[in-house]
């Protein structure tokens, strides 16, 4: 299986391979926006073919990440950190965020 960085540069050079678009940011935000979309309407109407919308916003966002130049995996392994300290309560009734989890 291949790692998250080889996945991204695979993902953006089948994008040039294709003729996609690698640098409308506006557009790919939109795309990735309504991949979601199609795989919360695969899972709302119990489509089998969620894993592959599901797919689908992952590789948007692979081919976002690296237009941008963002490591995704070291950015997810990052924030998984940060939510691990973060502390919650619930406060009027909802759950609430009392600590970030950055140290601060």
């Amino acid at each position: 299986m291949a790692d998250w960085k080889q996945l991204q540069k695979q993902v953006y050079q089948n994008k040039l391979d294709h003729g996609f678009n690698v640098t409308d940011i506006n557009l790919e935000f939109c795309h990735l926006y309504g991949e979601v979309g199609e795989a919360f309407t695969a899972w709302r109407r119990k489509q089998p073919d969620l894993g592959g919308e599901l797919a689908d916003v992952a590789i948007y966002l692979l081919g976002l990440s690296e237009i941008l130049g963002y490591d995704l995996e070291d950015q997810v392994l990052k924030k998984m950190e940060i939510n691990r300290r973060r502390k919650y309560e619930i406060v009027d009734g909802a759950l609430r965020k009392v600590e970030d989890g950055n140290g601060d």
